[in-house]
């Protein structure tokens, strides 16, 4: 069934409100301790990886490397060693070395607050960006990762077919408030951890069944 973009937007809005009654406290799963580099960093390494060896492995590099600076002066085959865990681990080695010594090359170890400027750093497209933007300087960002693509799919924003995360982050922007956005992309890794899992959705007892598309056409199937 079609739906029309009034009926999206005051059905998000409801998910959005109950969303956060689960999950009153919407907390980046990233343990960077408030420093804006070290998102910077872990949102880097968090690519086709989990956030929870993110911070396993990050505990190890920080203890090294502790700023940009150092990390910036660091050997690229040391940084390679530590972060090999998180797969991919030339390229973002070198990402993460370029961006640390580009932060304080250029913006004198102060992260920029502009979606231009962040995407400047190496490996940091807009995901990261909106992270940054979000969590750091509390603006308005959607965080289009795995989570949120497949659920917002599920519960009927757009096809769930579209996979394009640049596509779905003005999908979104233009459907929900955008001063709840960044809360909201927290609270839906939480929601599909726990709940709207990749391969096996716990529908039956989903919090959400009732506003959701897949959770509507699976009830009239019962």
């Amino acid at each position: 069934m079609i739906r029309s973009k009034k009926e999206k937007r005051e059905r998000l809005a409801l998910i959005v409100k109950r969303l956060s009654e689960i999950y009153p406290a919407a907390e980046c799963a990233l343990e960077y301790e408030g420093d804006p580099w070290k998102l910077l960093v872990m949102g880097r390494l968090s690519a086709q990886c989990t956030d929870a060896r993110v911070n396993v492995v990050c505990k190890e590099l920080f203890a090294k490397y502790p700023n940009a600076e150092a990390l910036a002066e660091a050997e690229l085959s040391d940084i390679e060693e530590i972060i090999k865990p998180c797969g991919l681990y030339r390229m973002k080695a070198e990402g993460i070395y370029e961006s640390s010594k580009l932060l304080i090359e250029k913006y004198g170890g102060r992260l920029p607050d502009t979606m231009e400027e962040l995407l400047t750093f190496p490996g940091v497209g807009r995901k990261i960006a909106n992270l940054l933007l979000g969590d750091v300087f509390g603006k308005e960002a959607i965080v289009c990762d795995t989570h949120c693509i497949r659920i917002c799919g599920r519960l009927g924003m757009y096809s769930e077919k579209l996979r394009d995360p640049v596509k779905i982050e003005f999908i979104l922007r233009d459907l929900i408030d955008l001063s709840e956005g960044s809360d909201f992309c927290h609270r839906i890794v939480l929601f599909g951890r726990e709940t709207c899992t990749a391969r096996s959705p716990r529908c039956e007892e989903c919090p959400l069944r009732d506003l959701c598309e897949r959770g509507k056409r699976i009830g009239e199937k019962v």
